[in-house]
């Protein structure tokens, strides 16, 4: 018995020392994950904590955390074996925000002017189009590509939520997994990056920006980093140091479920690299454009209005709600929300360079800029959109760039097709060259004429 004894006292010892070293430093990032994700899922899109915990939750270590939803005071919680107790709280207008004890949830507090969309069909307008059938499509082999992007019954593989192509400005295609439909608001995750940067591309049309000058970043005036210039950041190019692991406590995790001012955490890295030669993808560095963006106002209030007044709403992204930090930042890198649809009028923006039912948002100039790569990237990444030209996806025309997040999300506009494909779901290893090339397949030489 003793012998026993002393081996479980062993085994005891030996998991303590591996969840002390191991589990225990990343307890903050799962239940602050977990909470997040939770808040934002029920109180964004009303989905039940069953379907989050069995959807959006169920990853490695995160599906550790125990959650619960407090429907009256509007936050959700999460501990993992009752430690390291996270809390986020909903706010409307600001969507969900991860809070730490010093948090004042009693704090007066803005949120943005939103605007109504005219009843128009879509694109333009929310209303349902009329029935139009490109006879020189070939239906068959599009439906059956949109068909093969999702799931069988019983089946956690592809794991995609839905899809919608837009061939000519028309859906051809449109399809949601069980529990989703079109007004189901999807988390886009780094294609909130796109959304940012296009706020730059506005304010040069306005002529209130150039992204061409030195960051106005005023920590950065004495030292070498004064020459990285607002567009080295929108390239990721800067030199800047940054991790972007999130399987582990990194630059992102800390920032993400820890930082009260996201805006600030890429600011004190220093220039391990040279501007414009050092491609690195950081979600710090957007979060930093965020808060250039903010500086640019007199007023926070202006500054929430702004992004949904010259973009999300004057497009009928009337869906689309980007969360805010502790601080008040709106979280560029990753935490935008909008159903298909709408994430769908984002890319029909750059599809029609920038003009939107008659009205030029930005200049056309500026869909060049974030189509052409970046030094260093090999051809993958432009300005805060991803890029087809290096040949990622090999049986895909190359014109393609595409808005990208965590677990496959995808906002695809290919220029020479007059196409724009989006697909969002939970697996990255999704076959998008498949999908994508047999999408395009269906559309035959004649349509591209």
């Amino acid at each position: 018995m003793k012998k026993i004894l002393k081996v479980l006292g062993v085994c005891l010892l030996l998991f303590l020392v591996y969840f002390g070293y191991t589990v225990y430093p990343k307890l903050d990032l799962i239940a602050g994950f977990s909470a997040k994700s939770v808040a934002s899922g029920h109180f964004i899109d009303n989905r039940s904590l069953e379907m989050i915990e069995k959807g959006d939750n169920d990853i490695k270590l995160i599906d550790l955390a125990k959650n619960n939803i407090d429907d009256l005071n509007e936050f959700a919680s999460a501990s993992v074996y009752g430690l390291k107790k996270r809390k986020a709280i909903y706010r409307e207008g600001l969507g969900a925000t991860l809070i730490n004890d010093d948090f004042d949830v009693s704090k007066p507090y803005e949120t943005p002017k939103r605007l109504k969309s005219k009843p128009l069909p879509f694109p333009f307008g929310d209303l349902d189009q009329s029935d139009t059938v490109f006879t020189y499509l070939n239906y068959e082999r599009l439906n059956a590509a949109v068909a093969n992007a999702f799931d069988k019954k019983g089946i956690k593989d592809k794991r995609t939520r839905s899809v919608i192509v837009i061939y000519k400005d028309k859906i051809i295609a449109e399809k949601y997994d069980i529990g989703f439909g079109k007004n189901s608001k999807i988390l886009g995750w780094s294609m909130t990056k796109s959304l940012t940067a296009t706020y730059f591309g506005i304010l040069e049309k306005q002529g209130k920006f150039d992204i061409s000058k030195p960051a106005p970043i005023a920590e950065w005036k004495n030292d070498d980093r004064a020459k990285i210039t607002t567009k080295n950041l929108l390239n990721m190019n800067s030199g800047l140091e940054w991790e972007e692991d999130y399987n582990q406590i990194s630059d992102v995790t800390k920032m993400l479920f820890i930082e009260t001012d996201m805006s600030k955490s890429q600011i004190d890295k220093p220039l391990i690299g040279k501007p414009n030669a050092s491609w690195n993808y950081s979600s710090g560095t957007t979060n930093l454009l965020s808060g250039i963006l903010r500086k640019q106002f007199k007023t926070h209030q202006a500054y929430l209005d702004f992004w949904y007044s010259e973009l999300l709403d004057k497009i009928g992204m009337n869906s689309a709600l980007v969360e805010t930090d502790m601080a008040g930042n709106f979280v560029g890198s990753s935490y935008g929300w909008a159903n298909t649809r709408d994430w769908a009028k984002f890319g029909l923006l750059y599809l029609h360079k920038g003009n939107w039912n008659g009205e030029q948002i930005f200049d056309e100039s500026w869909v060049q800029f974030v189509a052409t790569p970046t030094n260093t990237s090999n051809g993958r990444y432009g300005g805060q959109f991803w890029l087809n030209a290096g040949g990622k996806f090999p049986d895909v025309p190359k014109d393609m760039y595409y808005a990208s997040g965590y677990q496959g999300q995808m906002v695809a506009v290919f220029p020479s097709q007059d196409l724009v494909i989006v697909r969002m779901g939970l697996s990255e290893k999704f076959d998008f060259n498949g999908f994508l090339s047999e999408v395009v397949g269906s559309i035959t030489a004649k349509s591209a004429k």
